[in-house]
Parts: structure tokens; C-alpha cells; sequence
């Protein structure tokens, strides 16, 4: 399909033609008599390895799903903003575009309230002469939720790329990806990045490392032969509505500064473990046998994190916790640390690897994807603590038919990633269809839970 990219902004081209596009435009006529202006696509994600390290500053490897969010948009100019979702089990939504709120109350957050963090992120960088438009939208989504494969971030970012092309305001892919993970906040997630980044630089073929500050992709080349197939454990859980992602960021934070601490450097200003080793200019390894030195097994109570860095309570709440992780009494720092500095080891072992690959040894490169996911696996379990048993019994299964199985997303519930050889495809999802699925009741209707997938690209516009 033909596009036009300017520089390094989102791609524009011609709405596809098929039963998805030709029912968004058929309900939004009914509902707003007219047709939408224009169309938006960000796609889901799965991270093929690199888990809970964004947020510390180190690198990652997912991937683009052809599962995505489309949003159909016709411009307002009453300054309304009203959405409209084709998944009849979400209400439809409507405010003045210039004047909401977006609330964090008890429970999950309501599917609307993803998107007013797109749309506010992006209202509050437009120039101050931008007359604010409306939006009058219409939501497609196929990226199964609270599944570990970005939906509600794929939300986020639409609802920012719908806001930005709707004010004629453009950004380059690396703005308004780093926009997206900030706006995030507003409800409460501190995210690191990954998701935005993968969903706005993608390229179809391939799946990318994306390192941070500065944020940068470069293409992975998977070895031939190498299939991705996503089973969905049947347990979700929504990553917004728990302390547990964040309580993790937060654990993470204080490692770093205690470490800092007991290496006399100024433990205030190091707010993640990718800063700490930037600081300490050493390699993973050297931070992987500092951790086993400085930070003990047992976990810390607060007053023990305060001693340590021989500050006050308030002054912790101040620099180290956010206010929903301010009541917490005992963080793992060890663990967490190590799972950090061997996972971000990981990601440049299986980097390396596929940049290494020739035909001549596909298959011996894909053996060693596969352990280092497996890897991955028993340190989210065992030192990060983010599985759950459906997970765990989903890897456990898996090992007679995969080279490597690893819980993708957050974790905590969602799904599991598994990498195969083509041949093993077929047979993998019916056994995992007849020992897995039907024991929960699941007999049809995988089309959602249950599939393979290859690289697709990023976000684009559709005219």
C-alpha cells in the first residue's frame, strides 16, 4: 500500500477496504449523519523479551501484532468530545473537550479515561493560538484486554494520534511515543516506555530493540523459521487498579539508591537502575555481582529503606514513592535488582544472537532464543514475583512442543509468548486447545486467545 511519510512522522494512507472498516464507517454515519474525516491505527505489542525493565532504563524486544485499536474521527467544531465504542459491553462517553477530569477511583479505570489521557497529553503541548477542536469518534478494538499485549496503551496512543492529526499538529514518532508513555500517569501507571515506542516505530518484518534516553529503534531480524504463538492464560488483571506494577517500579527505585548510597554517591538524584550502573560505568555483570554484595535476601521494611539511607520518612515519600505506594512496609530489593541486570543481559544475548544468525546455524541461534525466554521466565516467577499459576502451568505444558515459553506484559495474569518451529504450530494449539483450554470450559472462539503472529508495523493515518 502506497503512503506518505514526511520525515519521521506517522505514516498517512488509503482506508483499507474490508468487513471492519466498511462496519465503522456504516455505524458512525447512523450515529453522526456523516462520515468520519479520517481514521487511526495503533496496534497491540508483544514483548518477546526485556520484562519490567523499561522503566529502569534498559533496553527491550517486542514486536507490533497485527491486532490493534482503529478509531473512525470526524472533526467538531462544538468542542465536544464523544465516543462511541463498537464492543456493546462499553458505555459510550461524552464531555467538552476542553474541560474534564480524568479520576482515579476504586477498581479498574473506565475505558474512556485511557483515552482522555491521549487527548490531554496532547492538548497540553498544543500552541497556545490552537483553536481547540472536537472529536466525534468511533472504537474498534481487537487486542484482547488486560491480556499483557497493550491495549490499554494502544488506547492511550490513538486517542493522542487522533488529537494531534485533528489540530493539525505533528510530531515525529519518537515525540509523540515518549508524549504517550508521560500521559500514561494521569491514570496512575508508571509505564517506561516500551509500549508507545514499539506502537509508533514498528516495522512490519521485523521486531526492534528500543533503547531509552535517548529514545531510538533498531530492527531485529528474526532468524528464519522462527514463530511467535500468544496463548492467553484466562486470568487478567488489570495493571492501573493494583499497587503490585508499581510497588515494583518503586522497589526498583530504592535498590538503586541504596546501592548508591553505600557507594557514596548522591542517592536523591538516582532514580533507576540504569542511571546507578551509567553512574558506577560498569558493565552487567559487575552490577549483577554488586547487587549479591550490597543488598541482602530478606526483604526491608520501610524504616530499615530509611536507615539505610539515612533520611526520613517524609523525605522518602518525598523523592522514592508515589502515592499509591506510600503504605507499603516491605520491599524485595535483591531480587528485584538481580531480575533488572540478568534480564537486561537477556535482551543483548538474544540481540546478539539474531545478529549473528546465518542459515547455516537458524536453527542452533533459535535454541538460544528459546533458553533465554525460558530464562526470562523462571526469574519473573522466581525473583520478580509477577507470574501467576495459570502462567506457570501454561510454560510448564509447553516444553515438549516450544523452544521457549515466557510470560509477555506485566504479568500477574495475561499472556504467555511461545517461540516454535513451524512444523510444531499446528500440533501446539490443538494441545494446548484439548489440555489447557477445554479444562476452563474454552471449546471455541480462540480467534482472541489463542494464535500466531508475526512483526507488523506501527501506528498510521488513514484518509
Amino acid at each position: 500500500m502506497a503512503s506518505l511519510e514526511i520525515g519521521n512522522t506517522v505514516p498517512i494512507s488509503k482506508i483499507p477496504e474490508n468487513d471492519r472498516t466498511n462496519e465503522m464507517r456504516n455505524v458512525f454515519a447512523a450515529i453522526h449523519k456523516k462520515e468520519p474525516d479520517f481514521y487511526v491505527r495503533v496496534p497491540g505489542r508483544v514483548n518477546l523479551i526485556g520484562e519490567h525493565i523499561d522503566y529502569c532504563g534498559y533496553s527491550v524486544c517486542p514486536m507490533a501484532l497485527e491486532q490493534d485499536i482503529l478509531l473512525a474521527v470526524a472533526i467538531d467544531d462544538g468542542q465536544k468530545l464523544i465516543l462511541h465504542n463498537l464492543d456493546e459491553k462499553f458505555d459510550d462517553f461524552d464531555c467538552d473537550i476542553k474541560d474534564f477530569e480524568i479520576t482515579i477511583g476504586e477498581g479498574s479505570p473506565k475505558w474512556y479515561q485511557y483515552f482522555l489521557c491521549g487527548v490531554r497529553g496532547v492538548l497540553e503541548v498544543l500552541p497556545q493560538n490552537r483553536p481547540i477542536k472536537g472529536m466525534r469518534i468511533v472504537v474498534s478494538g481487537t487486542v484482547p484486554q488486560s491480556a499483557g499485549l497493550s491495549s490499554s496503551s494502544a488506547l492511550v496512543s490513538a486517542a493522542a494520534l487522533a488529537t494531534s492529526h485533528t489540530h493539525e499538529f505533528s510530531m515525529s514518532k519518537e515525540k509523540i511515543a515518549n508524549l504517550c508513555a508521560e500521559c500514561e500517569r494521569y491514570i496512575g501507571t508508571q509505564g517506561g516506555g516500551m509500549d508507545q515506542a514499539i506502537a509508533f516505530l514498528a516495522t512490519e518484518g521485523c521486531a526492534k530493540l528500543i533503547e531509552f534516553a535517548p529514545l531510538r529503534s533498531t530492527d531485529v531480524v528474526l532468524p528464519s523459521g522462527a514463530v511467535f504463538v500468544i496463548a492467553h492464560s484466562l486470568t487478567k488483571l488489570n495493571k492501573a487498579a493494583t499497587a503490585d506494577f508499581n510497588c515494583r517500579v518503586v522497589e526498583c527505585r530504592l535498590a538503586a539508591q541504596i546501592m548508591a548510597q553505600k557507594l557514596v554517591l548522591p542517592w536523591s538524584e538516582i532514580k533507576t537502575l540504569g542511571q546507578l550502573q551509567q553512574a558506577l560505568s560498569l558493565d552487567l555483570d559487575a552490577m549483577i555481582i554488586l547487587v549479591k554484595e550490597a543488598l541482602r535476601e530478606r526483604p526491608y521494611s520501610k524504616e530499615e529503606v530509611v536507615a539505610e539511607l539515612r533520611t526520613t520518612s517524609d523525605m522518602l515519600d518525598e523523592t522514592s514513592l508515589t502515592l499509591n505506594t506510600r503504605h507499603i512496609e516491605s520491599f524485595k530489593l535483591r531480587q528485584r535488582a538481580l531480575h533488572v541486570f540478568q534480564e537486561a543481559l537477556r535482551v543483548k544475548k538474544f540481540v546478539e544472537a539474531c545478529s549473528n544468525c546465518s542459515s547455516s546455524n537458524s536453527l542452533k541461534t533459535l535454541e538460544t532464543l528459546g533458553r533465554l525466554m525460558t530464562y526470562s521466565h523462571v526469574s519473573l516467577r522466581d525473583l520478580y514475583e509477577c507470574s501467576h499459576p495459570q502462567l506457570d502451568s501454561l510454560v510448564d505444558m509447553s516444553k515438549e512442543y516450544t523452544l521457549g515459553t515466557r510470560l509477555t506484559g506485566a504479568g500477574w495474569g495475561g499472556c504467555v509468548v511461545s517461540l516454535l518451529l513451524p512444523e510444531r504450530v499446528e500440533e501446539y494449539v490443538e494441545f494446548l486447545k484439548r489440555e489447557f483450554y477445554k479444562g476452563l470450559g474454552v471449546v471455541d472462539g480462540f480467534a482472541e486467545i489463542l494464535f500466531s503472529t508475526s512483526p507488523q508495523g506501527g501506528a498510521c493515518i488513514y484518509l
